[in-house]
C-alpha cells in the first residue's frame, strides 16, 4: 500500500514545546497524558503542514512559545506516495507564516498538493447546533481533501466579495464599479459549489460503500437563498438590496450543509450530543475512505480526544477502521487504558508538563 505519513517531526518554540522531536511510522500515534500537557500542540503541528490555519485556526503570533515570543518553527519529512518531502514551516516574531518544501520557498497551497490531512477536535462537536459558518469550513476542508484548488477560489471569491462589500458600505451606485468585481465573485462561485457538490457525492458514495459501527448521515448543500444559475447577473439586480444590508447576501458564502441521520430520518441537529459526535466521525472515515482512492493513500487523521466520548465497544470498532484503513492516526486522551484496544498496532506517546515545558516520552504499548 502507498503511504503518505509523517516520518519526523520536530517542533522549536511552539506552543508548550521547547523543543520537540518524534521519529514515527506509518501507525497510528495514541498520545496521552494529562490535560494541559501538550497533547492537542502537536495535532496542531501536524495540521499546519496542510494549508490554512490549523485546526485552532490561530494566528502566527498565537503559536509561538510564551514567555519568550521569539518566533516558531516545524520541520517534518513527510513521506507523500513514493516520494518524501521536507516542509519546513516558521514564523518570527511579528511576521506571517512561512513555508518551504525541499527547500524552496512555495505558497500554502502547495502543501495541498502533497498531503491529505483530516481532523476532528472538540470543538466541532457543536457543528450541527450552531451557525452555518462552522458547517461551511467542515465541507470546505473535505472538499480542499479531494481538490486542492478549492482553496484559491474561495479566497478569489472572498477577496472580490470584501471589494463589493466596501462599495456596498460607501454606496457607490455606479454600476462600472462592480462590473470586473462581480464577474470575478460569479466564476469563483461557480467553482466552488462544483467541488463543493463533488465532494458532498464522495462522502455520500464513501458512506454507502463501507460496513461500519457508524451512522450513516444524507447530507445535502442548501442556501436560505438559492444560489442562481446566473450569480452575475442576480448580483447586479441585487444592489439596491446588498447596498440596505451593507453586504452581499447571495453567493456560496451564504451556503450551508445539511445533515440527517439517515437510519431514524432525523436532522443532525436533533440528534442526541452521542449521535452528533458519531455523525461526525462517520464523515471523517468517509472521507479518508474517499481520499484513500482517490488521492492513492489514506489521509492523515488528527483525532483530538476522539476516545473519550465512545463506549469501548465503539472505540474498538474505530481503531480497527483506522488500523484496515492503513491511516496513520494521531490521537489524544488522558490515559493510557483509551487506547489499550490499539495494542501494537500503534505508537504510544505519554506528554507530561512541567513549569509549563512540555516533554514526550515514547513507551511501549500497554
Amino acid at each position: 500500500m502507498t503511504t503518505l505519513a509523517v516520518q519526523q517531526l520536530t517542533l522549536s518554540h511552539f506552543r508548550s514545546h521547547k523543543r520537540a522531536e518524534m521519529e514515527i511510522d506509518p501507525r497510528p500515534i495514541a498520545i496521552y497524558g494529562p490535560n494541559g500537557a501538550g497533547k492537542t500542540n502537536l495535532l496542531e503541528a501536524v495540521s499546519l503542514l496542510s494549508p490554512g490555519r490549523g485546526l485552532r485556526r490561530a494566528g502566527a503570533d498565537d503559536l509561538t512559545r510564551r514567555p519568550e515570543a521569539l518566533g516558531w518553527k516545524i520541520t517534518a519529512l513527510l513521506q507523500s506516495l513514493h516520494q518524501t518531502h521536507e516542509i519546513e514551516t516558521w514564523a518570527e516574531a511579528g511576521s506571517p507564516r512561512q513555508l518551504r518544501i525541499d527547500g524552496k520557498t512555495a505558497p500554502q497551497t502547495a502543501l495541498g498538493r502533497i498531503a491529505r490531512i483530516l481532523w476532528l477536535v472538540p470543538s466541532m462537536d457543536r457543528l450541527w447546533i450552531e451557525g452555518a459558518d462552522g458547517r461551511r469550513r467542515f465541507l470546505d476542508r473535505a472538499t480542499l481533501s479531494f481538490e486542492p484548488t478549492h482553496a484559491e477560489a474561495v479566497l478569489s471569491y472572498d477577496k472580490a466579495m470584501r471589494e463589493r462589500n466596501r462599495l456596498l458600505k460607501d454606496m457607490v451606485r455606479d454600476p462600472h464599479w462592480y462590473t470586473a468585481i462581480e464577474a470575478q465573485m460569479a466564476e469563483a462561485a461557480t467553482l466552488i459549489q462544483a467541488n463543493r457538490h463533488r465532494a458532498i457525492s464522495e462522502l455520500t458514495t464513501a458512506q454507502d460503500d463501507a460496513t461500519t459501527a457508524f451512522p450513516t448521515a444524507k447530507l445535502a448543500l442548501i442556501s436560505a437563498d438559492p444560489i442562481p444559475d446566473n450569480l452575475q447577473a442576480a448580483l447586479a439586480a441585487n444592489r439596491p438590496r446588498d447596498m440596505a444590508a451593507g453586504r452581499t447576501l447571495i453567493g456560496p458564502h451564504r451556503a450551508d450543509l445539511d445533515a440527517v441521520f439517515a437510519d431514524k430520518g432525523v436532522a443532525a441537529k436533533d440528534c442526541s450530543t452521542g449521535e452528533q459526535k458519531a455523525l461526525l466521525i462517520s464523515l471523517i472515515l468517509a472521507n479518508a475512505r474517499a481520499l484513500a482512492r482517490d488521492f492513492g493513500a489514506p489521509p492523515i487523521l488528527l483525532l483530538d480526544e476522539v476516545a473519550a466520548h465512545l463506549d469501548a465497544t465503539r472505540r474498538a470498532a474505530l481503531y480497527d477502521e483506522i488500523c484496515s484503513l492503513g491511516a496513520q492516526a494521531f490521537m489524544t486522551g488522558t490515559g493510557s487504558e483509551l487506547f489499550a484496544e490499539l495494542g501494537d498496532r500503534a505508537q504510544h506517546i505519554e506528554v507530561t508538563d512541567s513549569d509549563g515545558h512540555s516533554t514526550i516520552t515514547r513507551k511501549d504499548a500497554p
